[in-house]
């Protein structure tokens, strides 16, 4: 447990420090020996190692990028595509390239429980090659959608997908996939109503992690508001870019006024929304010069 059982990286140096600090206050590592965290990129290479479990909340932004003075002495940024063999398609999203890293990384018969943004579920191009390949050769059985608030930017929409890897093999390995949407009319704060243990539970009941093959849905056609779904593979990859961004519980602030998020909550959503455009218009005028 101490010197063979956890592994990481850390790009950023001072989260380096705070990281190997926070493990030897665990007894975790040897201060004088091997550091069970090395400084790096992850994404750069595969280390080599195999994992049974990983447990990650990837950095979130939406491009990789390397920074380079130009010719008239600019600062400019250029994306940064990984170009691994391990990996299903080459892509500058950040997200994307850190599912198709933990694949590579876990065993044949390792789990993962990674927390992805939004973008990941619904994205084209690579992302629907990443959740093509993630559905054929790992068991993606459940998706638990996160609610706002509970990030220090607000507006983030995340989710954690769960997934087993799988020998290799011909056939699909995910036949049906969990949802569990804790998002639609749920909302915490970081300091005023934050999210506690406890609202997790119910969530955790449903996982039924004694064992997840004798789960049940809490949503019906008489109950539409369950929050529990299980969507059966044909009709997942039948969809627009096989997208896993679904969802089928009624928004209440969209009907009910009375029922609408506090100013302060729409404003931090309006902020988010318009912040993303402003991104993506960036991005679109960059690839135009």
């Amino acid at each position: 447990m101490k010197n063979e059982t956890f592994y990481g990286n850390e790009l950023v140096p001072t989260t380096f420090k705070l990281c190997l600090m926070n493990l030897y206050l665990h007894n975790i590592g040897d201060l004088y020996g091997s550091v069970p965290v090395k400084r790096g990129d992850s994404l750069l290479t595969d280390p080599g190692y195999r994992v049974d479990y990983v447990l990650t909340n990837p950095p979130f932004g939406k491009k990789s990028s390397l920074t380079f003075t130009n010719e008239e002495g600019q600062q400019e940024e250029e994306d940064l595509v990984y170009n691994r063999q391990d990996f299903w398609t080459a892509s500058s999203n950040k997200q994307l390239n850190f599912v198709q890293h933990i694949n590579t990384i876990l065993k044949a018969t390792g789990k993962a429980a990674v927390v992805v943004p939004d973008n990941v579920l619904f994205e084209g191009g690579a992302g629907e090659i990443v959740r093509k390949k993630l559905l054929t050769t790992c068991d993606l059985h459940t998706i638990l959608r996160l609610p706002t608030g509970i990030f220090y930017k607000p507006g983030v929409k995340a989710n954690v997908i769960f997934f087993d890897k799988r020998p290799a093999s011909a056939e699909t390995q995910t036949k049906t996939v969990w949802i569990y949407d804790f998002r639609t009319n749920v909302h915490f704060t970081l300091k005023q109503h934050p999210m506690q243990y406890a609202d997790l539970l119910d969530f955790i009941a449903c996982y039924h992690p004694e064992n997840r093959y004798e789960r049940t849905e809490t949503w019906s056609e008489d109950n539409p508001d369950g929050r529990w779904r299980k969507f059966d593979i044909a009709d997942i990859l039948a969809r627009d870019k096989t997208s896993l961004d679904i969802f089928w519980i009624k928004d209440k602030s969209l009907a009910d006024l009375d029922s609408l998020p506090s100013p302060d909550v729409l404003a931090d959503d309006i902020i988010e929304n318009l912040q993303s455009a402003l991104e993506s218009f960036q991005e679109l005028k960059a690839q135009l010069k």
